[in-house]
């Protein structure tokens, strides 16, 4: 198989799964229980509660416009995913639209725990939009907005789309209950940690920046011992103007409290900074194609 078709697979496959998780949210989680969403694909379910529109057709019908704004500023090549994870949007929707009529989908509706069909509404949204996104595609509307800005601006997407959720479910109060509005706010604030946490990676490592007087020692132990690699940088200390150095070094997170104490038995007066990295590419960790 050609590498370019094995690129674009790696990339339309996940795009699909989080399409499909997306409609499957919307459909057992949201729209049984009158909640709202954020974006063009909030409107499309407003316009279901009082028209009885349905989804499937209008989120197509509004991302028109969108697409050829988003063609222009992002280039074709993006808005070929995004296109495709709209396209995917509507046609899992008009599925679980069909399945809904004829009784073959579960929904969760009001009978059950209002803030467990919020917390899996949350989740289920935000992971399917998440997937999306790390991928390269979007499933049009705000989504694309989120992207242009977060090119241009260095937003993070999910910030991005809580603020123009918030904005579009707030124009909701005048036709769905206030308390419906309060638990939508959230399940959106849920939604947008997810497609962050997705984004940014499943993990979190530790980065350590060790300022210290015997940087060889601890490069040398944490090479042997926790078999991480190391880069050393010289410095100058800014008061006492001695020659120091800086170990900087990546570890998971499991292995946090070893280099501390490890740093702590070989110089207990360096001192260390420990920063969160939320992707880690390379050996030892992972690497993407």
């Amino acid at each position: 198989m050609p590498s370019t078709i094995k690129t674009s697979l790696r990339q339309l496959i996940p795009i699909t799964i989080g399409a499909a998780l997306y409609a499957f949210g919307l459909q057992v989680f949201v729209i049984p229980n009158q909640l709202m969403e954020g974006g063009v694909t909030g409107i499309a379910v407003l316009l279901n509660y009082i028209f009885n529109l349905p989804m499937s057709i209008t989120t197509l019908l509004i991302n028109i416009p969108l697409f050829l704004v988003g063609w222009k500023i992002l280039g074709g090549k993006k808005m070929i995913y995004t296109i495709y994870g709209s396209v995917m949007l509507s046609l899992f929707l008009a599925l679980l639209e069909y399945a809904s009529r004829n009784h073959y989908l579960i929904s969760f509706n009001q009978s059950y725990d209002s803030m467990l069909i919020v917390l899996y509404a949350g989740v289920t949204l935000g992971a399917g939009l998440g997937i999306v996104f790390r991928y390269g595609g979007t499933t049009g509307g705000i989504d694309i907005i989120a992207r242009i800005l977060s090119r241009w601006r260095g937003y993070s997407m999910g910030q991005i789309i809580l603020v123009f959720d918030v904005i579009i479910i707030g124009i909701s109060v005048f036709y769905i209950s206030i308390d419906k509005v309060l638990y939508t706010l959230v399940m959106v604030f849920i939604a947008s940690k997810m497609i962050d946490f997705i984004q940014n990676g499943a993990y979190t490592a530790k980065a350590f920046s060790i300022i210290t007087d015997k940087g060889d020692d601890i490069a040398h132990r944490i090479t042997m011992e926790l078999e991480r690699g190391v880069t050393i940088v010289p410095a100058i200390g800014a008061y006492s103007g001695k020659d120091k150095k800086v170990v900087y070094c990546v570890v998971h997170r499991s292995e946090t409290h070893r280099l501390k104490q490890l740093v702590r038995n070989i110089d207990p007066n360096a001192f260390v900074v420990i920063d969160e990295v939320q992707d880690v590419l390379g050996e030892g960790f992972k690497v993407e194609e």
